[in-house]
């Protein structure tokens, strides 16, 4: 009999000892790095527990196996068996770019309302880093997920939809657009799918004995959109945390910038300054809380500071089930070379191994991870940047990490 995890009423996990998880290996070099993260995974549960615990994998699909078995791209069997099980992982899918289907990614965030996809950036020893100091970035991104831009609402230009759109907006702007060169794209952002992404970042923290919230917005010059995303936010740190948060400007205003004991420092950056920041002074920052697009652009900088979307782990998490997947895309070039680095599916699994309480897992993983880049034995993507370095296929690095697990 499968033994499923169950969701509790207050939100939390019932986790049996041997839950059934489903999986979507991905397209491209997909199978390669998701048959060295199974191993490991595998690998750090039994360490971890010997054989009282151990996760029971279950195929299912999406992307191009599911296209070519199916006829879809994304079956609704796929979706009904992520919210059957309540906890899933991924590999990349594949996305064309400026024409075909929709995002396979966007689709299952938006489709099981995973409303909060959440990324770390924290440095590894050992990594290659263009940063002077990487050792001081330990951020988690919280960027929504199922609005803002990528919500898909657009029109080609010189479409009818586009020209009755254009001719629109041509009746509140001083300065006309062309109607028949123009694309138009509509940026949505909401109270309520705002106002959870902040709860749950906020919340995080909270649990986590973070330091701060830092709101990532373009407020100044969105202020409908944006600026109602940072107005929302603070709303929810103000209204809904009042034990747990000061303001940024109440900590000056009262505090003279010392920060009351248990408090957690809520406070905002507009967009391009937030880059600077988090390349300056990225001590300063914890927990930052963005709108879509922001959050992607911004978590794909830290994972460049801390060595590299190869070691960026990534999570989308809803009120009802999470999906765990790589942040990278699908290298199809070097697809069955079993060449790249596996360490994005692998790190998303430790976090989906925390998402289940199994901490001690998920501890095992990164410490083999640790070990393995201090001694040097890593795929190609960082031996090429470390002198002395052993390059190891992608096989190998899932063995060598198996290996090192203690």
């Amino acid at each position: 009999m499968e033994e499923i995890i169950q969701l509790n009423g207050d939100g939390s996990l019932s986790v049996p000892d041997t839950p059934v998880i489903p999986y979507i290996s991905g397209d491209g070099t997909g199978p390669d790095i998701w048959n060295a993260t199974r191993i490991v995974l595998d690998e750090a549960v039994k360490t971890a527990y010997g054989n009282n615990k151990k996760i029971s994998f279950k195929k299912i699909l999406a992307g191009e196996e599911a296209y070519e078995k199916t006829g879809e791209w994304l079956p609704k069997e796929t979706l009904e068996q992520i919210q059957k099980y309540k906890v899933a992982i991924k590999g990349p899918l594949t996305t064309p770019v400026g024409h075909g289907m929709r995002s396979l990614n966007v689709a299952i965030r938006q489709d099981l309302d995973l409303f909060a996809c959440i990324r770390p950036a924290k440095y590894i020893m050992g990594v290659p880093s263009p940063c002077n100091e990487p050792e001081k970035i330990d951020m988690i991104i919280f960027r929504e997920n199922t609005e803002d831009l990528y919500l898909g609402i657009e029109w080609e230009a010189g479409t009818k939809e586009a020209k009755d759109a254009v001719s629109f907006v041509n009746t509140k702007t001083a300065k006309p657009l062309d109607e028949s060169t123009t694309g138009i794209g509509i940026k949505p952002i909401s109270e309520k799918n705002t106002k959870r992404l902040i709860r749950k970042a906020i919340q995080f923290a909270v649990d986590h004995h973070r330091k701060n919230v830092t709101i990532m917005h373009k407020g100044n010059i969105m202020k409908f959109t944006e600026g109602a995303f940072l107005k929302w936010g603070y709303e929810v740190g103000e209204n809904e945390f009042t034990d747990a948060i000061i303001t940024e400007q109440n900590l000056w205003d009262r505090f003279d910038g010392k920060i009351p004991e248990g408090k957690i420092v809520l406070k905002d950056r507009i967009a391009d300054n937030m880059f600077q920041q988090v390349l300056l002074r990225p001590s300063e920052y914890d927990v930052i809380a963005a709108p879509n697009l922001n959050g992607d652009y911004i978590s794909d900088l830290l994972a460049a500071m801390v060595g590299g979307l190869g070691l960026a782990p990534g999570a989308n998490i809803g009120d009802s089930c999470a999906v765990f997947e790589a942040t990278h895309g699908t290298a199809p070039k070097y697809a069955g070379l079993d060449k790249v680095n596996p360490g994005s599916v692998i790190l998303s699994g430790a976090m989906m191994l925390d998402h289940l309480g199994w901490h001690e897992a998920s501890d095992v993983i990164h410490a083999a991870l640790q070990k393995a880049i201090l001694n040097k034995k890593v795929t190609y993507d960082l031996a090429r940047q470390i002198p002395g370095a052993i390059e190891l296929k992608c096989s190998e690095f899932a063995r060598e990490l198996c290996a090192s697990m203690v």
